[in-house]
């Protein structure tokens, strides 16, 4: 008898599925304005990765110093920092010390085409042939060096791919193959040296900028995954919102449940159906929707092509009829309102009847146990 009240309440309480109502509904124009796109649901291939952090060097072999061979000093400097230079072209010229009138020059060229990063000298000054006088990087390929921690560095192999970001260029990616691993690790860092090669023919990356590494070290298939944008919530509780089947612009806000996350999508383990299509873009801007800007009356007959009461049901004849006469105001709220009222007094009538018959039974047991 204990157990029959609170299944007989979630009869009445609990909707089904088919009956749940969009919890924000928008307008055309606020569709626009939130820039709202979607992605569908569906299994795929999901990349799990390490990440760590890192710099830009330049490629070991990829670097020159301009001396010179003799004694001097600096008849003209025609090199500037940032210059692009070829193999062969004049950057220096140095005037001997030796006699003559005028003392002899000698022209140093370029020993490589790159970018010059440093000229050390200047017009006059004097010159000894271990100084360096100028220094030129070829920046064309460009060495990203991750610092992995320790304790992920033995998931690491040679030709694996990473995903590399530097906060320079936060819209853009570049993408290079694991080409060597520490021989040793850094003992006050605790971390392993991973090197990769990358292709830098727009000379964007520099030596020097801090990196991000997402280094792809597994993956799995048949995962659903959505682009992290879609999620939203906290540790307390995630959701994402879905388009409504049968009601245009409108949105259902559905919890979920997540595992492996990556640097660009998230695993969806429970609470989406494959081809539901979930709000990337403007996902966090529904959240703050509230019920919209659309009553759920206008969205359910402008998709239906029927009228529709406040709450979503289906007009009857009878109420479309009062409509028509001018009084569906008063006609449908009453009748909805009468409704109601009278699913609450049968409620309350059968859950008055039992509390009866349950005490009517614990006092049957009383009287025998004191008659014993």
């Amino acid at each position: 008898m204990r157990y029959l009240t609170p299944l007989f309440l979630l009869a009445f309480v609990l909707p089904s599925a088919a009956e749940r109502k969009p919890d924000v509904i928008l307008d055309e124009e606020r569709i626009a304005l939130l820039g709202i796109e979607t992605v569908e649901a569906s299994p795929e291939t999901f990349e799990e990765t390490t990440f760590s952090l890192g710099r830009i060097k330049v490629l070991p072999g990829k670097s020159a110093v301009l001396s010179s061979r003799i004694q001097g000093r600096a008849h003209s400097v025609l090199a500037l920092p940032d210059m692009r230079c070829e193999q062969g072209d004049e950057l220096v010229w140095v005037e001997s010390r030796q006699p003559g009138d005028p003392p002899p020059t000698i022209r140093l060229d370029a020993p490589i085409a790159g970018l010059i990063s440093k000229v050390n000298i200047a017009q006059g000054q004097p010159i000894e042939p271990s100084d360096a006088l100028v220094e030129i990087v070829d920046l064309s390929i460009v060495e990203a060096a991750a610092a992995v921690p320790e304790h992920l560095a033995g998931k690491l192999q040679k030709g694996q791919k990473a995903r590399i970001k530097v906060p320079a260029f936060p819209n853009k990616e570049w993408e290079a193959e694991l080409v060597h691993l520490g021989a040793a690790a850094d003992e006050i860092t605790g971390t392993q040296e991973a090197a990769f090669h990358v292709q830098n023919d727009d000379e964007l990356l520099r030596p020097g900028m801090r990196a991000e590494f997402h280094i792809l070290t597994a993956s799995r298939g048949e995962v659903t995954a959505l682009p992290r944008a879609a999620l939203q919530g906290d540790v307390g509780g995630r959701y994402v919102f879905i388009k409504c089947y049968d009601v245009p612009n409108a949105y259902w806000k559905i919890p979920v449940s997540t595992g492996a996350m990556n640097d660009r999508v998230v695993e969806i383990t429970a609470g989406l159906n494959p081809g539901d299509e979930v709000v990337t873009k403007g996902s966090y801007s529904l959240a703050f929707a509230g019920k919209g800007n659309v009553s759920l009356k206008d969205a359910l007959d402008a998709a239906h092509g029927h009228p529709h009461n406040e709450d979503g049901s289906e007009m009857t004849k009878e109420q479309i009829v009062a409509q028509q006469a001018g009084g569906t105001a008063a006609g449908h709220t009453h009748d909805h309102d009468h409704d109601h009222g009278l699913i609450w007094k049968i409620t309350t009538g059968v859950l008055v009847l039992l509390l009866v018959i349950q005490r009517l039974v614990r006092r049957g047991s009383s009287q025998k146990q004191e008659t014993v």
